[in-house]
């Protein structure tokens, strides 16, 4: 029996331009080792209320949502 084989159809092709330099900024971050997308790949924001406190707890998910409506600005999107 004959190994299978994949599917060789192709899209049509279409040419797309891509701006030369966004091309080479692509070739340098894909030639990157992954150590160093790690370390540049997380940016720290710092969140009011979130990080002011270590952690809090909650006995309820509806205390929990209650706080953040209470507590929280609209644009870190915990609120309704």
């Amino acid at each position: 029996m004959a190994p299978p084989t994949r599917n060789t159809r192709q899209a049509p092709e279409t040419a797309i331009e891509i701006d030369p330099a966004w091309l080479a900024e692509f070739e340098a971050a894909a030639a990157r080792p992954l150590q160093q997308h790690l370390r540049y790949g997380f940016v720290k924001t710092y969140k009011p209320v979130l990080d002011d406190a270590p952690f809090r707890a909650f006995e309820t998910m509806a205390a929990y949502r209650a706080w953040c409506d209470a507590h929280l600005p609209a644009w870190l999107g915990y609120g309704d």
